[in-house]
């Protein structure tokens, strides 16, 4: 079972993460899971109807504004990191939570490295599932990388010289 870093712990993943290519046929009606964009284009209201969890994961050339009027209906939005030099879905994180006030958790998925995650946060991720060959715990200390910041971001609103207490 792949383990996944969310609210600062590392805990065991519940979500299935279904393959680009995935149908409808063979799921079961109480598990929680990511569906790929294609799969939620084509058959949206059948997976509303779930019992179970859902989510969604876009890969690196898909936009969030494909699912900016259906954000209420997933619990997780995933993105996806073809390859570490691929930051378009930092972006992306970015206009979930300030342009679309998403508040439902939103995870890196793919070629994710310890090196990312604090930038990552930054930009409004707030669960990483980093590469299975990659430690999970050594990944979680690298949200510990910096103490402070002076820059805004969608994880902290506020400039430092906002923040001081004179």
């Amino acid at each position: 079972m792949q383990r996944i870093i969310k609210n600062d712990q590392v805990i065991d993943e519940t979500w299935h993460l279904l393959p680009k290519d995935a149908s409808l046929e063979g799921l079961s009606n109480c598990d929680d899971l990511l569906v790929p964009l294609n799969l939620w284009r084509e058959h949206s209201h059948a997976l509303k109807a779930r019992d179970g969890g859902l989510g969604v994961w876009l890969d690196s050339d898909e936009a969030v504004e494909e699912i900016a009027d259906d954000l209420a209906h997933f619990q997780v939005v995933a993105l996806n990191f073809p390859a570490f030099t691929d930051g378009r879905h930092f972006s992306s994180a970015r206009l979930l939570r300030e342009r679309y006030g998403y508040k439902g958790e939103v995870r890196a998925i793919g070629d994710v490295l310890r090196d990312q995650l604090f930038f990552m946060r930054r930009c409004g991720f707030d669960a990483f599932a980093v590469r299975p060959d990659r430690d999970p715990y050594d990944a979680l200390e690298g949200l510990k990388d910096f103490s402070e910041f002076y820059q805004t971001a969608a994880d902290q609103p506020l400039p430092l010289f906002r923040r001081r207490k004179v």
